[in-house]
């Protein structure tokens, strides 16, 4: 009985809390049975919901909650001192402690070992960086928490990047501090988006606080439609395909043939895609069925016809974020500013400590001083690269945020000269009309190649993997054995063939089989719910595996 209760009510690294699990579901049900009781009062449905996203995270990170309820307590009072300064000079600096707190709690947590490393590397020290967070909890509480490793708790980049954007927000007269901590807890900390998003606006989540509950049919289906959506294609599409065969090939590239490297990479696209997409998809109809509005993460972004496009399809709320918060501040397209200069050093801070050698930055340097003086006696190239110096390091900041290595600074470069490149073609090409199907087809299959192609970089566990993989691509594509492997793997790519295959189905047609779900009777709805999730369930064929954006 005691075990029972402790597996129930206690944090078990081992099985967090996640949305594939059946604990998950019996979890939500009885949520939903709490939540029919008090969802009329909106003060006290708002603080039943915060406490049980607090239990939430509890299950799925332990006692990393408590950096989350450090996150809410400060940025609650900092938005009210921002709401109630006088002076500018006071609206600035509360923002800026705002700023520092969370950056603070993200980079110690997602770089500690990066920064030491670096430092060790520099002075030729041994240094090993703890939790100090849990040493002082241990020193004053009494607590037993492990200090000699640092972990990162899931879901801090997402929650530390609302509420900064909740004090930006503030701060820029877009919406007014939330009226209690109860209230502000709930908008930080709702559990169906808290670990992987979609990143939530204060101006946009706030005001539903206050709105009294409304589920009507079309909601509803709407709901189940999309936790079903996101069940397939988690369960169906994303862990198969990688259970069964991407996870091998990445493990080791050179025991396989150029051919199943390829296959394996134009599958993680596919995996990618279906596990973010379905985690999102899920949090969605869960946040609906309470009553609460999520906003769109994707919108099919292999169907982009440019790299531009694709980042306004993927990650929508990511994408939007780096715009209003990090490409705009610099400038946006227009010319650089003090924000620029901050993120430029940051960028060469990390990419020569990456490098651990001196020159790198003296490269760096010389190159920055050429592109300045040629600026100088070239006026359209001065302004070329105002117009896009913004938009490179954005997307080199946007993959350093998934982590300080090699892989991402690639990765995040390749996809800046992606759109950088797109842009100057554009402007010549002959084929830019894309009224024309067959002028559409042709940028949609250099897109998703090239984002594909991009992809080595993201999943490879380093950057010697990354390496091996495009070399046996490049060397070794072993045409001849295409048919064996297609044969041996048949129903991995069957997989991959369905799910493009309904990826790439036009929006009428998802919206037509959509609707017909919703105008279905709700016992039909429910019925065919049940009955899919428990299909879904019994095919697993292997241990269900955890949402691959819990490790940014």
């Amino acid at each position: 009985m005691i075990e029972q209760l402790q597996h129930i009510f206690l944090y078990d690294p081992q099985k967090p809390l996640i949305f594939t699990g059946l604990y998950f579901w019996a979890f939500f049900a009885v949520v939903l049975v709490g939540y029919s009781i008090i969802y009329k009062d909106k003060a006290v449905r708002n603080a039943y919901l915060f406490a049980i996203s607090l239990f939430f995270y509890y299950k799925t990170s332990g006692f990393f909650v408590s950096i989350l309820l450090v996150s809410t307590l400060t940025d609650f009072i900092i938005g009210k001192r921002i709401y109630a300064s006088k002076f500018l000079l006071n609206k600035k600096l509360w923002l800026s402690l705002s700023i520092f707190i969370n950056l603070f709690i993200l980079v110690y947590f997602k770089y500690a070992y990066f920064f030491t490393d670096a430092f060790n590397n520099l002075l030729g020290t041994d240094y090993i960086p703890i939790n100090h967070f849990a040493y002082w909890s241990n020193s004053f509480f009494g607590t037993h928490f492990r200090f000699d490793k640092i972990l990162l708790p899931i879901g801090v980049s997402f929650f530390t990047f609302q509420t900064i954007s909740y004090s930006v927000d503030v701060y820029r007269g877009q919406v007014k501090p939330v009226r209690n901590i109860l209230d502000f807890g709930f908008f930080v900390s709702f559990f169906p988006q808290l670990v992987a998003g979609p990143i939530v606006r204060a101006a946009e989540f706030v005001p539903q606080l206050y709105k009294p509950y409304s589920l009507t049919k079309v909601q509803f289906g709407t709901a189940l439609f999309m936790i079903l959506n996101g069940l397939i294609k988690k369960l169906f599409l994303a862990d198969y395909i990688a259970a069964n065969f991407i996870d091998r090939v990445f493990a080791n590239p050179l025991t396989y043939t150029g051919f199943e490297n390829l296959m394996a990479l134009y599958g993680y696209s596919l995996q990618v895609y279906a596990d973010f997409s379905g985690y999102t998809d899920i949090a969605i109809g869960l946040a609906l069925l309470m009553g609460f509005t999520l906003p769109k993460n994707f919108n099919s972004p292999y169907k982009a016809t440019s790299t531009g496009e694709f980042w306004k399809r993927w990650h929508i709320s990511l994408s939007s974020w780096l715009k209003d918060y990090l490409y705009i501040p610099m400038g946006g397209n227009k010319s650089g500013s003090v924000f620029s200069y901050i993120s430029l050093f940051v960028i060469v801070f990390f990419i020569s400590v990456l490098a651990a050698n001196i020159w790198v930055p003296i490269a760096i340097g010389a190159g920055m001083v050429t592109v300045y003086f040629v600026g100088k006696v070239l006026p359209t190239f001065r302004e070329w690269v105002s117009t896009n110096i913004n938009l490179m390091m954005t997307m080199l900041l946007g993959g350093l945020w998934h982590g300080a290595s090699w892989n991402f600074v690639v990765w995040g470069g390749l996809n800046g000269l992606g759109i950088v490149v797109f842009k100057l073609w554009n402007k010549v090409s002959p084929w830019s009309d894309k009224d024309k199907w067959y002028n559409r087809f042709i940028g949609i299959l250099i897109t998703f190649n090239f984002i594909t192609f991009t992809r080595i970089w993201f999943r490879s566990s380093d950057f010697d993997i990354a390496s091996q993989v495009l070399s046996q691509i490049t060397s070794n594509l072993s045409f001849n054995v295409a048919w064996d492997v297609l044969v041996g793997y048949q129903w991995v790519f069957i997989t991959m063939f369905i799910g493009f295959f309904i990826h790439w189905l036009p929006s009428t047609w998802k919206e037509g089989y959509k609707n017909i779900f919703i105008k279905l009777p709700y016992m039909v709805q429910v019925v065919a719910t049940f009955v899919i999730t428990f299909f879904l369930y019994q095919v697993l064929s292997s241990d269900m595996q955890p949402f691959i954006y819990f490790a940014f």
